[in-house]
């Protein structure tokens, strides 16, 4: 007899690493090949309007615990170990979890001195049976001759190229949990800097990984080879026979890298990451279901990181709701066509504590956006938010829609 959790589909989520939304080809990339994730896009849902937050830990934050940032963010590269994620859940919900490629959210020294002392998570304490991952209490390289930490310890893997690795062993857990359900969230360690050979590059051998090099010039292979990964699990799953009772999500954690120019049809777009612009935070995002999701669909809503907790737990059928919080809005019924809520705005509160960036709170559409210090900006006409409106030249339509955002801020400062 099966048990609940075996017929409960199995869920994948990927997410890259500083991949904004210009750069796929099914987006209009001009630059880019990603022959997988544009027929994952075919095959599925492709959506145009979803939002993260400009930086990683921000981002992370959200989209495992469904959470602004004002609630539980207590510094860069830190998950506060009191909260719960949506690996917790699935976990009561009698899922296998498991969690490869980037953690960065124990902290070392220096960002535990910068949240005031204050120590991150370790996967284990974030509801994850079995982990693979860089950057848990040690540093070292994340591509090649990387080190790693699993369930039996830390190891540098001489030779090696750590996104290889950290895919491999996402095939090898489903693998072995073919038969039950399962939770794989898979944090990419590809294609944040340094940016260097992959082994697609005939000088990968030869190549010391100790060196300084971060050239622009190899982004467009990581993009490349990082499509070549998500292709390989995918196919993973047609060969263990379970497509059809998997849900696979792909998305990006923020924008792409500053040192990184592209061209999306025909217009050069420069990456703003950390940045809290649109090419700061528009990023890709598919799903794919087979036989569930209707295959070449396109998504214009609005979706943002705190929708991806309670649409796991729908897919789930979660049930013990009890003391659950969340900011975010399921997108389960969009993911199979059906009539169901849709966003109306994203909220956004950014304090990264990280860098030089500047703190910001603002609420957006997918036309308009509105900060707390009173800034308007046309997002269609003036992307790079460079010329503020004047609320009073506005027509009255306008006003109307910024008077709600308002609304929103004010709801939100009641609440923090």
């Amino acid at each position: 007899m099966q048990t609940k959790a075996q017929t409960s589909p199995n869920i994948i989520l990927i997410m890259a690493d500083d991949l904004g939304f210009e750069t796929l080809g099914v987006n209009g990339s001009d630059d880019y090949k990603t022959p997988n994730l544009d027929k994952l896009a075919k095959e599925g849902m492709n959506f145009t309007q979803t939002y993260a937050m400009p930086l990683c830990t921000p981002s992370r934050v959200q989209i495992m615990t469904g959470k602004y940032n004002f609630r539980n963010y207590i510094g860069f590269g830190l998950l506060d170990p009191n909260e719960l994620t949506f690996a917790d859940y699935l976990k009561q919900a009698g899922y296998k979890t498991f969690i490869a490629g980037k953690w960065q959210l124990y902290g070392n020294e220096r960002q535990q001195e910068l949240a005031g002392g204050k120590i991150g998570s370790l996967p284990e304490e974030a509801g994850f049976d079995e982990y693979f991952l860089w950057q848990i209490k040690e540093l070292g390289s994340r591509y090649k001759d990387p080190r790693i930490s699993s369930n039996s310890g830390t190891e540098t893997y001489e030779g090696k190229y750590g996104p290889d690795l950290f895919t491999e062993q996402v095939n090898l857990f489903m693998e072995r949990n073919k038969d039950e359900s399962f939770f794989v969230y898979y944090p990419m360690a590809i294609t944040h800097d340094p940016f260097v050979p992959t082994p697609s590059n005939p000088g990968f051998d030869e190549f010391d990984s100790k060196s300084k090099t971060n050239d622009p010039v190899f982004f467009g292979e990581m993009v490349n080879y990082m499509d070549m990964l998500v292709g390989s699990i995918v196919a993973k799953t047609e060969e263990l026979g379970i497509r059809e009772n998997t849900l696979i999500l792909f998305v990006g954690d923020n924008g792409t890298d500053r040192k990184v120019t592209s061209s999306q049809h025909g217009n050069a777009i420069k990456g703003a990451k950390g940045y809290t612009t649109t090419a700061g935070t528009h990023v890709p995002f598919i799903a794919n279901w087979k036989g569930k999701i209707k295959p070449g669909s396109s998504n214009d809503n609005l979706i943002d990181f705190s929708d991806f907790l309670p649409t796991l737990l729908e897919t789930a059928n979660f049930q013990n709701s009890v003391g659950l919080k969340t900011d975010g809005l399921s997108f389960y019924g969009q993911l199979l066509g059906k009539n169901s809520p849709r966003r109306d705005w994203i909220y956004c509160y950014y304090a990264p504590n990280w860098g030089n960036f500047e703190n910001a709170i603002y609420v957006q559409n997918t036309e308009w956006k509105l900060y707390g210090d009173g800034r308007i900006y046309t997002l269609s006409k003036d992307p790079l938010e460079q010329f503020p409106l004047i609320k009073e030249d506005l027509s009255k339509k306008v006003n109307r829609k910024i008077s709600s955002f308002e609304k929103v801020l004010e709801g939100y400062v009641v609440t923090n």
